[in-house]
């Protein structure tokens, strides 16, 4: 069961992360340079932060 909560989670960062960075780049008018690495370090912030809690809820 908890590989489909990470799946799912996992599915929901990336398009969340993509949204954010859209937004990010609207408001700021133009694209950002090194925008993979942008996209990383979102995406990998959500992660590691979901992931944790993800781990937490299913263990007990």
């Amino acid at each position: 069961m908890e590989f489909i909560y990470f799946t799912t989670a996992g599915l929901v960062l990336y398009f969340g992360s993509s949204w954010i960075l859209t937004r990010i780049e609207q408001a700021r008018g133009k694209q950002l340079p090194h925008r993979d690495l942008v996209f990383f370090v979102i995406i990998l912030v959500l992660s590691v932060s979901s992931f944790n809690i993800i781990g937490y809820l299913t263990s007990q």
